[in-house]
């Protein structure tokens, strides 16, 4: 008898600890555990990329989430490998800042096979995530393009530099670029050369341009603000940025003091803030299991000296 009492506390224990595992197995919320969100960032010496990295780690932060951030350096194969070691690991949901469309796509399909919620953020992969949370860069371009459209009375030679070839922004703002050069057959496209959104790249690409074509150039369209801040030093140090107007795209701290001073002509303010924070809401929602937006597009704004004071911190 004394046996059978044991037995059946034994039992009664199973069923007790079974009733508080959550139904899809996993005891995290019930038994007080945080949940943890691994995401892996195209690169971390790219300074809109931290921008956003530091609105997840600070709304992770509030939420009370345990966030694992990792750089990916520019290579889809390295970012791959780190969802994988993301699953392995067991977190509860992955947010991913892709480093190019179609190779970093198996990392999407890797979470989703294994259930795991995978957000993209800021950039966008050929596979479909579990969500989205960014800005539509076709318009972005658009933005841009109309307003050197605008400066240059229709007619004049522009300079484009891409972003890293085969990611989701340089591929769309290439698409919205070349729509409004249709547009507008008086503009005509001089050149076109990656940067790899750098600043040191974008001076160097500016700088074999200027030898190339010199006066012939009206505007240069840089994909990114830390190109576009490379091209300004060049045609600074090359005494000819007062005959050039310079766009760029994010509107970082630096590029909106350009503006600000008029070496930068104008920028498209993208929201680090609200896709950072954003897609830790998203991820901890789909984590959850609770109602999440698939897909949340923020709006780029045009930024110029009228009205730089407004994003000015």
């Amino acid at each position: 008898m004394k046996t059978n009492l044991i037995f059946a506390a034994l039992i009664a224990t199973v069923l007790f600890s079974g009733c508080n595992q959550s139904q899809d197995g996993s005891s995290g919320e019930s038994s007080g555990e945080k949940l943890v969100i691994g995401a892996t960032m195209l690169s971390m010496q790219n300074e809109f990329i931290v921008n956003v990295s530091d609105e997840m780690e600070a709304k992770a932060k509030e939420l009370g989430v345990e966030l694992i951030t990792v750089d990916a350096e520019r290579s889809a194969l390295k970012q791959v490998e780190q969802v994988e070691s993301f699953i392995a690991q067991g977190v509860d949901a992955i947010i991913m800042n892709p480093c190019e469309v179609e190779a970093s796509s198996p990392a999407v399909k890797l979470a989703m096979n294994a259930n795991i919620p995978i957000i993209n953020v800021n950039s966008e992969t050929s596979a479909k995530p579990t969500a989205f949370v960014g800005s539509d860069d076709t318009e972005s371009a658009r933005i841009a393009m109309r307003y050197l459209a605008k400066k240059l009375g229709g007619k004049g030679n522009i300079l484009m530099m891409h972003g890293f070839m085969g990611q989701a922004a340089q591929l769309k703002r290439d698409n919205g670029a070349k729509e409004i050069l249709k547009a507008n057959p008086g503009l005509k496209l001089l050149a076109e050369q990656t940067g790899e959104w750098d600043r040191a790249k974008g001076m160097s690409l500016t700088e074999n341009w200027i030898q190339s074509y010199g006066s012939q150039i009206n505007a240069i369209f840089a994909h990114n603000d830390e190109m576009g801040m490379g091209a300004v030093k060049a045609l600074e140090a090359a005494g000819i940025k007062n005959k050039v107007i310079v766009v760029s795209v994010d509107a970082i701290p630096d590029a909106l003091q350009a503006v600000k001073k008029g070496t930068l002509d104008a920028t498209v303010f993208q929201n680090a803030r609200e896709q950072g924070s954003k897609a830790i809401e998203t991820a901890v929602k789909a984590a959850k299991k609770e109602a999440f937006e698939k897909e949340a597009l923020i709006p780029f704004q045009l930024v110029t000296k009228e009205n730089v004071g407004e994003f000015l911190k």
